[in-house]
C-alpha cells in the first residue's frame, strides 16, 4: 500500500484531499463498511485531470480503484477497500450556464439537494460532506426547472447520471444533453445523449471504465414559487415515507412492471417488514427499504438482501434486482 500512497503523491493531489485508512462508514448513507487503504477527495483547486490521474495511475499499478459520489447507493465490505477510493464530493458546482437556452452544466460531485442532506443529518448524522453548491439550490436561485423531481434525493450528479436516477415517473436522462467523462486513456470526452443507450435505472457508464466529470441538462424557465412548492412536496413525500429516519440507501430493489406490483408491495405481502439480521432491518414502514438500526454491518445487509431475493423467488418466481451496489 506504500506504493499506492506514493502514487497519490505523484498525482498532484495535495494533502488536503487524501488520507490513509479512512473509515468508509463515514462516507456512505448506510453508515457501514471498513476502511479504505487510501482515500482521495480532490476538488476544483486540483482539476478534473488530477482526479483522473489518480484513477489511471492506480489502475496502471494494479491497485483497485472505486469512484465514490455521495455513497447513497453503496455498501462497502466490512473489511473495507484495499485500494484507492476516489471521492468526487469536492468536485462540485456549476461549470457553465446559458440563461437564454436554459442549458446548465453541473460538476459530478455536486449534491442533488443540500436540504435532504440537512434533514438526514438531524436524524442519523449524514456523512461529513459540504458542497459549495447543490442542484436544487441552483435551480431555485436561477428560476429554472426540470430536475426538481429529484428534490430530497441524497446523492450527487455523477452518481445520479451513473444510475440514471428515477423517481416520480421521471428519469434524470429525460433532461440530459451530454456527459463529459475521462476514459482509461485520460482522454476528456463529451458524450451526447442517445436515448437507446439509456433505460430504466440504466446508463452506458455502468458498462465501461470512465470517470464522469460533469453533465449538461436542458432546463425550462419556471416560477420560483412553483419550483419551491414542487421541491418541498417531494421532500415531504420522502420524509413521510421514512427515508430520513435511519441510515439507509432508500430503495434496495428495482421495480419491474412485468411483476404487476412495486417490489416493496411484493415484499410487504410476504410479511417481511421488520425482518432483521443483526443491526439491519427491513423497514417497518416500507418493504423496499433496509435500515441500519444502529449497529448494522455490511454482512447483515447482504444477508437480508439475499434472503429477501430468495423468498420472493420461491414465493412468486420473480427475480428481483438490486439498486444498491455491493463493493
Amino acid at each position: 500500500m506504500d506504493t499506492i500512497e506514493e502514487l497519490l503523491k505523484n498525482s498532484n493531489i495535495p494533502a488536503h484531499a487524501s488520507g490513509r485508512q479512512e473509515p468508509l462508514a463515514n462516507h456512505t448513507t448506510f453508515r457501514v463498511g471498513g476502511a479504505a487503504a487510501l482515500w482521495a477527495r480532490p476538488d476544483q483547486r486540483d482539476g478534473a485531470e488530477a482526479i483522473a490521474a489518480v484513477f489511471q495511475r492506480a489502475a496502471d499499478r494494479g491497485a483497485p480503484v472505486c469512484v465514490l459520489g455521495r455513497g447513497a447507493n453503496v455498501v462497502f465490505s466490512d473489511e473495507g477497500f484495499p485500494g484507492v477510493v476516489l471521492d468526487t464530493g469536492g468536485w462540485n458546482g456549476i461549470e457553465a450556464f446559458d440563461r437564454e437556452s436554459g442549458r446548465i452544466v453541473f460538476r459530478a460531485g455536486t449534491l442533488i439537494d443540500a436540504a435532504a442532506e440537512s434533514r438526514a443529518r438531524t436524524s442519523f448524522g449524514a456523512p461529513d460532506r459540504e458542497a459549495a453548491y447543490d442542484v436544487m439550490g441552483a435551480l431555485l436561485t436561477l428560476g429554472y426547472g426540470g430536475l426538481e423531481f429529484l428534490a430530497g434525493m441524497p446523492g450527487t450528479i455523477g452518481g445520479a447520471v451513473y444510475m440514471n436516477a428515477r423517481c416520480y415517473g421521471q428519469s434524470i436522462s429525460d433532461r440530459l444533453v451530454s456527459v463529459t467523462s475521462i476514459d482509461e486513456g485520460l482522454n476528456r470526452v463529451s458524450i451526447p445523449f442517445l436515448a437507446e443507450q439509456w433505460g430504466y435505472k440504466r446508463s452506458p457508464f455502468q458498462n465501461k471504465k470512465a470517470l464522469i466529470v460533469d453533465a449538461e441538462f436542458a432546463l425550462d424557465k419556471k416560477g420560483k414559487d412553483a419550483l419551491y412548492a414542487d421541491m418541498e412536496a417531494h421532500r415531504a413525500d420522502r420524509e413521510n415515507k421514512g427515508q430520513y429516519r435511519f441510515p439507509s440507501a432508500g430503495s434496495v430493489f428495482k421495480n419491474n412492471p412485468a411483476f404487476g406490483s412495486p417490489t416493496g408491495k411484493i415484499i410487504d405481502e410476504l410479511g417481511l417488514r421488520g425482518h432483521s439480521r443483526g443491526g439491519a432491518m427491513v423497514a417497518p414502514f416500507h418493504g423496499n427499504i433496509i435500515i441500519n438500526t444502529g449497529n448494522a454491518t455490511a454482512s447483515d445487509i447482504r444477508f437480508l438482501v439475499d434472503d429477501i431475493t430468495n423468498r420472493v423467488r420461491k414465493s412468486t418466481g420473480f427475480e428481483i434486482e438490486t439498486e444498491i451496489v455491493f463493493i
